[in-house]
């Protein structure tokens, strides 16, 4: 069964690399740069936190979170909804209307004179990158076609994304060390301008002859659920998991989204079909890929903390400690077409998450005093393994759906980026419950560094189940969609 695997999947996708072309390279840098401004965001504000709490007074940490949850609470609700609503009104225009008030936005936070009007722009930045996400990876799927084209492309877009993460937290540093927290966003202002020149000069339109009509109730129910549930993730690490305004996000979440479910089965044009979630490789997809953001990005985080309150680095000098997660992040990108040509996304996810896995399983290892060899080692292996899965991921999530169903599954496909906190929360609690436990018969560094290695251990050990389970389900949906693809 393997070597007669390994035979198909050659067939089905070893052909001559096409060139992009100059116009095809100015299409995707266009739509790189929007998700890699995107990604750039989050990080680049994170690492500014303080000094914009110190400069426009905000009223403790709990207030001065919705600077990020404030972006990342409309991004995740409202994918879905920009998802369909791409495939029905033309997602270039809905690309183009994203950037530009995301641009806008970034100028209003660059200059914003208090705190309410931050929070504010920081909100109108999340819902525009909810209609950014999709309709890019819509257009990409579109502009370039299934095969070799699109895989190359779907490998710069995933190393781009991952590097905007540690350029950002690199930059924000840089930025706010050396200028004022406002240069983070007015960077952004910047980006947007690029974007928008290029997206009006070369990015064709794609949309489909669709006569559907919006299933409102379907939006309702997914926007307000997916809302609970991210706010419940991420204010549940402070509020406690058992405060009443944590278990009522969680438990409408629940209510909300089973909702969502039956609504979907019975409406004749719904938001998400139904049809496209049992899919064996847009469900493996959005396993697997849950599996590889929580799991890279609770552990980055806990690198963080690690770099940070145990070997004392500061906040400059820990961006520089990702440095070489974001170099392996790129070479992961560049090679993972030629992998997943060569050995299918199967293999592509099983070794991503394996080299993940065994990586982070490397960072139970780090000492009290720092190892910088150890840290970069490990951390690379991690970012190498994390972006090649999220290439093999997305690949799966897009690959063999009608035309007319790519805005949504270019929904689906991001989604896992942000359901993928609840892997950051778990390792979080992890590291709270084992310091504790070690907090009275050591010192405070000593059992918070135990807490981290117990977090990495698990982390480790996740990606390694999901890189065997997700691999071989994989596997064998590439078996089953091979008569399909072949010629007779």
């Amino acid at each position: 069964m393997g070597i007669a695997h390994h035979s198909i999947v050659v067939r089905m996708t070893d052909s001559p690399q096409m060139p992009l072309g100059a116009r095809g390279w100015t299409i995707l840098l266009t739509l790189c740069g929007a998700t890699f401004m995107t990604g750039l965001d989050y990080s680049i504000i994170t690492v500014a936190l303080p000094e914009i709490g110190r400069s426009l007074g905000f009223d403790g940490p709990d207030a001065l979170q919705w600077v990020v949850t404030g972006c990342l609470l409309p991004t995740a609700a409202l994918m879905p909804l920009f998802g369909r609503l791409s495939d029905i009104t033309g997602r270039r225009r809905l690309f183009i209307a994203g950037v530009s008030t995301f641009t806008g936005f970034s100028l209003l936070a660059g200059l914003a004179p208090g705190a309410a009007l931050l929070v504010a722009a920081r909100v109108g930045q999340g819902i525009a990158a909810a209609a950014i996400g999709p309709t890019a990876l819509a257009l990409m799927t579109a502009a370039f076609p299934e095969g070799p084209q699109r895989t190359r492309a779907l490998s710069v877009n995933g190393a781009l994304l991952s590097l905007g993460f540690v350029i950002g937290t690199i930059g924000g540093g840089v930025v706010t060390s050396g200028l004022s927290w406002r240069w983070t966003m007015l960077i952004l202002f910047g980006m947007g301008l690029l974007v928008l020149t290029g997206a009006a000069a070369a990015v064709p339109e794609s949309r489909q002859a669709l006569s559907a009509r919006l299933d409102v109730p379907g939006a309702v129910l997914a926007s307000g659920g997916l809302f609970a549930l991210v706010y419940g993730i991420s204010t549940g690490g402070t509020a406690g998991w058992l405060s009443l305004p944590t278990l009522s996000a969680l438990i409408g979440a629940m209510v909300l989204l089973g909702g969502f479910l039956a609504v979907e089965a019975r409406h004749a044009e719904p938001l998400v079909p139904l049809r496209l979630l049992r899919r064996p490789t847009v469900k493996w997809g959005m396993l697997t890929g849950l599996v590889t953001f929580g799991m890279c990005g609770g552990a980055t985080l806990l690198l963080s903390i690690y770099m940070q309150q145990v070997v004392g680095w500061t906040a400059l000098e820990t961006g520089f400690g990702f440095t070489a997660e974001g170099v392996a992040a790129l070479a992961a990108g560049t090679g993972a077409a030629r992998l997943i040509r060569a050995r299918g996304t199967g293999a592509a996810v099983a070794l991503g998450l394996t080299v993940q896995g065994l990586g982070t399983l490397t960072m139970a290892l780090l000492p009290v005093e720092g190892n910088l060899a150890l840290l970069l080692t490990s951390s690379a292996a991690m970012g190498f393994g994390h972006v090649l899965t999220v290439v093999a991921v997305v690949s799966t999530i897009t690959s063999g759906l009608d035309a007319s169903d790519q805005g949504v599954a270019g929904s689906l496909a991001q989604m896992p980026t942000f359901i993928g906190s609840i892997g950051v929360a778990g390792l979080t609690a992890v590291v709270a419950a084992r310091s504790a436990a070690l907090a009275h018969a050591t010192t405070q560094r000593s059992a918070t560094l135990g807490g981290l290695h117990t977090a990495f251990l698990v982390a480790g050990g996740v990606a390694l189940i999901g890189a065997f389970v997700g691999g071989r389900a994989l596997r064998r949906t590439e078996v089953a969609r091979t008569p399909e693809v072949l010629p007779a």
